[in-house]
């Protein structure tokens, strides 16, 4: 987000798992979200440091250090849009923030529009499973930008109703909610074509779900799908993709 309202030549420091843009790589690295390192932190010698909201120890250090902090909380996409405004204006460019959050809404607001005229198939979208094993299922609940993104890539989600970003739903439950697509989607290590099918095996255990029984279970990889950030529209066009190819022909 930083890099993307034009403030990346002012990052000089950034976390254990960032890895883009590319030119991130070559900077120090001062911890993740459980384990900053709040010393590596004080020797950049930094006048502003990003923060996520439930960091709440680390903040409390560095505002006894006197160091001015920006505590952020991505939640859906109107609180991605926000951030964009928000960090641009943090980091003195407010014009190049507030154009970039109006980019990303113009990028959604055409792919839902492609979507449109299209029946909503309703879709369970996973983001989390043990390989070959429908155990420590994890699927997107009706909060968070997961969910605001299957919603403008024309999918209803089946657990809509669950006020949670995450759901950790048994096998039972998957059978009466009964979705016609699943989704699963990872951040990195796409399947090869054998590790395709035999996931796709797995999930054949519930075979009376209608997105098994239609063969309507898509398999998606990409570093983007799961970032709360100025990419997010990427990862809605790789979902309308999946659940209507037809509106991209």
């Amino acid at each position: 987000m930083l890099y993307a309202v034009g403030a990346g030549p002012q990052v000089v420091g950034v976390g254990s798992y960032d890895e883009f843009p590319p030119e991130v790589k070559n900077l120090p690295r001062v911890g993740g979200l459980i384990d900053p390192d709040v010393e590596r932190v004080l020797s950049l010698r930094p006048d502003l440091v990003l923060t996520y909201g439930s960091q709440t120890t680390l903040e409390a250090q560095l505002a006894r250090a006197g160091i001015k902090v920006f505590s952020y909380r991505h939640a859906g996409i109107a609180g991605i849009l926000q951030g964009l405004r928000d960090l641009g204006a943090a980091t003195g460019h407010a014009a190049e923030g507030d154009r970039k959050a109006r980019e990303v809404q113009a990028q959604l607001d055409a792919i839902r529009a492609r979507v449109r005229s299209f029946p909503r198939p309703r879709t369970l979208l996973v983001f989390g499973r043990q390989p070959q094993s429908l155990q420590q299922t994890y699927v997107s609940g009706g909060v968070g930008f997961m969910h605001d993104v299957l919603d403008i890539a024309g999918g209803a989600n089946v657990f809509a109703d669950v006020s949670r970003e995450s759901v950790q739903p048994s096998q039972e439950t998957l059978l009466t909610r009964a979705p016609d697509a699943i989704l699963e989607v990872r951040a990195n290590n796409p399947l090869t074509p054998p590790q395709m099918a035999a996931e796709r095996r797995t999930w054949a255990a519930l075979a009376s779900i209608p997105a098994v029984r239609n063969s309507r279970i898509y398999f998606l990889a990409a570093d983007y799908l799961m970032a709360p950030g100025p990419r997010v529209a990427m990862a809605a066009e790789a979902l309308a993709r999946a659940l209507h190819p037809e509106a991209f022909k």
